[in-house]
């Protein structure tokens, strides 16, 4: 190879990454938005006055908007241009900070929040969408996830951090304004970085089918968020079952149209459909046991929230490193292998959660179990995405994309639900034969249905503390315990199943 063939060659390499960079920004961004709330809340609650209700619509909306609307907006991207899609999303999503930072009242930070979101819809697809365009080569492209995949990881760390740093200086709308500058960048860099990629047939966008998707995404989320909050209320069953009809109607509607939003023959490829149950799997485990385990070491130990966050930086850092050695087991074991072995390690870490102790001895058992959850989960999350673009076609790498990402959006949802729910049916079963001679009858039924009151309820009578947090840890390692049994099962059914899988040269 010729000195010009080489160093254009190394210009060629140094372009690629430089392109991952510009998109490892609103990954970063959307990650950190996600969480960025969780000091900035008390503060801007009461500078705006707002309700329990209103707060908690604050939170969620954002999220909420944007799992809704991910598969859309993913085939958006491969209709009109991913670059395109980016560019106008980071534009938009730089408008929608700015206007939440003038926020004047709750309900205009709850509609600056929702639009944030259908902003930030755009920008997920479109990036890892992107990144299967400019890394062709199946090793880098692994590496490239591998990097996308980490940066989500830290900007979720990083939220409540730059939040609290901000917090000391400036008001709440300090932690939107960050947004600004950093979208500008990527605006003013993203045309000469990133080439702009479509797909080569575009057919004219199914609005009806688009509808109907976005009323099955957003009443599903509804559903399954609320459940775990408030438990089968009417106004969570109308919503699951709207959802359950308007999902039938979807794929009746994408059979029958000549142009449908999703090719639904891509389920029937294993690599497909194997990895968007993982991360399904990968979402409801890792939320659903963070949730459980967080509440251990506060309410149980006695933990202070930044001294539970501290506590839960080792699977964080774990989660990071093993992301970036995933391209590297690749070179040594099959592609089954890594993902089998990944699920068992995750419900061994679970297992080990399952011994915590309700004392500060279960700190132990806890902080390694979770991370040697992420030491498992880590090369999955990472090979899950990276099967499902590359077993889509390139022209509809957008909507694999954003079939990933919800996946594990509705993961998480679902895990604090599902696990959630779980706990609590279990503390119940636990609390039956509980001493509570002691209380009146309301109080006793109130002690025996939820942990918090009955930690609430309990003070000054030993027996009755010793027994809710006795069958409160019993329900955790339950639940954890169950949850492993069933990634085991994936395990098995996942290297069974991807036996044959080859990842493209």
């Amino acid at each position: 190879m010729s000195v010009p063939d080489l160093n254009q060659r190394d210009t060629e390499i140094t372009r690629r990454w430089l392109a991952l960079a510009v998109l490892a920004l609103p990954t970063l961004l959307v990650s950190m938005d996600l969480s960025v709330l969780v000091l900035a809340l008390p503060t801007l609650a009461r500078d705006l006055s707002a309700s329990g209700v209103e707060a908690l619509w604050i939170t969620d909306i954002y999220g909420f908007v944007i799992a809704g609307l991910l598969i859309v907006m993913g085939v958006v991207g491969d209709r009109i241009g991913r670059r395109r899609l980016l560019i106008l999303g980071a534009i938009a999503f730089g408008a929608t900070s700015l206007l939440a930072a003038l926020s004047t009242s709750a309900e205009m930070l709850i509609a600056a929040r929702a639009l944030q979101g259908v902003a930030g819809a755009t920008l997920m697809p479109s990036t890892l969408a992107l990144i299967r365009t400019i890394f062709t080569d199946a090793r880098e492209r692994t590496l490239a996830i591998s990097v996308w995949a980490t940066c989500f990881s830290v900007g979720a760390v990083l939220g409540p951090l730059v939040a609290g740093v901000l917090l000391a200086r400036f008001d709440w709308g300090s932690v939107f304004l960050i947004n600004l500058p950093l979208m500008a960048l990527l605006v003013a860099v993203a045309p000469r970085l990133l080439p702009e990629s479509k797909a080569t047939a575009v057919a004219r966008l199914d609005l009806l089918g688009a509808g109907v998707l976005v009323i099955t995404m957003l009443t599903a989320v509804y559903a399954i968020k609320h459940a775990a909050r408030e438990g089968l209320t009417a106004a969570v069953l109308v919503a699951a079952m709207l959802a359950a009809v308007m999902s039938i109607a979807f794929v009746v509607r994408q059979i029958t149209v000549s142009n449908p939003l999703l090719d639904l023959s891509l389920f029937r490829a294993p690599a497909f459909s194997v990895s968007l149950i993982t991360n399904l799997t990968l979402g409801v485990c890792m939320a659903g046991i963070y949730l459980l385990t967080a509440r251990f070491l506060q309410l149980v130990v006695g933990l202070s929230a930044l001294e539970t966050a501290l506590w839960m930086l080792p699977q964080t850092v774990v989660l990071i490193v093993m992301s970036l050695l995933t391209s590297r087991l690749l070179r040594h074991f099959r592609l089954a292998s890594v993902v089998a072995a990944g699920l068992v390690i995750a419900a061994v870490g679970m297992l080990i959660v399952a011994q915590a102790e309700p004392s500060a001895a279960g700190i132990a058992p806890v902080v390694l179990g979770t991370s040697v959850m992420a030491l498992g989960f880590a090369p999955v999350g990472v090979l899950g995405p990276d099967l499902i673009l590359a077993t889509a076609p390139a022209g509809d790498s957008g909507a694999a994309a954003a079939l990933s990402e919800t996946g594990n959006e509705l993961g998480n949802a679902g895990g604090i639900a599902v696990l959630g729910s779980a706990s609590i049916a279990m503390y119940q079963w636990s609390m039956r034969d509980a001493p509570l001679d002691g209380l009146d009858g309301q109080d006793a039924a109130l002690v025996a249905g939820s942990f918090e009151e009955g930690l609430r309820l309990a003070g000054g009578r030993p027996e009755v503390l010793n027994a809710v947090i006795d069958s409160y840890v019993t329900a955790m390692s339950a639940v954890a315990t169950s949850a492993a049994g069933a990634v085991v099962l994936l395990a098995i059914a996942a290297f069974l199943l991807l036996r044959g899988v080859r990842r493209e040269s």
